[in-house]
């Protein structure tokens, strides 16, 4: 009985010994990164390989399940795969990032909710800067504690109709009087009060794709819904 008990259990720790060598052949050498364009590849490649145990693959996959790796910047979402047993696939689905405004040498960005999403020392392409909003502070995760809530509101319309008419915008600022300019690579667009602003949106990418390649100033100020006027001074 004695020598059938300790014949189970030599079986048992080598079956225990076999799945663990095999689990440590599952070691991370690689990992193939899809759908970045804000956030860094190599910061996605430090989450990952920071939240694998071991440096193993099937450890790494076992703990996402139950934890996601979570506050990487910009991302909202990180899909993991096996490619083969040395490999994974990490795809980003990033946030929408709707501007950022510069603050003590930095670039403060923030999502279409007014939500902060990071502050990086480089201007990420693609993202209008904002002028004509001054902040004191800023915290990670919460919204942009801005003086005017009327300005930031209309800002955060802008920044939402430039993403849904998909409109390459580099810089959004205000005149004293309050009235909307817009530039687009070497183009100033003027909007004026806002009163039209999503009749003058609709159109404007049509309009700046006719304007491709040249520099000055668009006039959209008198662009509704009863008159299509826009004139373009060239520098």
């Amino acid at each position: 009985m004695k020598t059938k008990t300790i014949i189970i259990l030599l079986i048992i720790a080598a079956l225990l010994g076999g799945a663990a060598f095999y689990v440590s052949t599952f070691h991370l050498d690689e990992v193939q990164i899809e759908g970045c364009v804000l956030s860094s590849p190599e910061a996605i490649e430090a989450a990952v390989r920071d939240n694998a145990p071991m440096n193993n693959i099937l450890m790494l996959w076992m703990k996402n399940k139950v934890s996601p790796i979570r506050n990487i910047p910009f991302v909202a979402k990180l899909d993991i795969e096996f490619v083969n047993k040395n490999t994974l696939k990490a795809t980003v689905y990033e946030k929408s990032v709707a501007g950022c405004l510069e603050y003590m040498d930095h670039y403060v960005y923030f999502d279409r909710d007014g939500i902060v999403l990071e502050a990086s020392s480089e201007k990420k392409e693609g993202v209008p800067s904002i002028n004509g909003l001054d902040i004191t502070a800023w915290e990670l995760g919460k919204e942009l504690p801005i003086a005017d809530p009327d300005r930031f509101s209309q800002i955060l319309n802008i920044t939402q109709l430039i993403e849904k008419y998909n409109l390459e915008i580099d810089l959004i600022s205000f005149t004293k009087e309050g009235e909307i300019i817009l530039r687009h690579k070497k183009i100033l667009v003027e909007l004026g009060d806002g009163s039209n602003l999503t009749m003058q949106m609709m159109n404007l990418g049509s309009i700046l794709r006719g304007l491709e390649g040249k520099k000055g100033t668009l006039y959209m100020k008198e662009f509704n819904s009863d008159t299509s006027t826009a004139s373009f001074k060239e520098k």
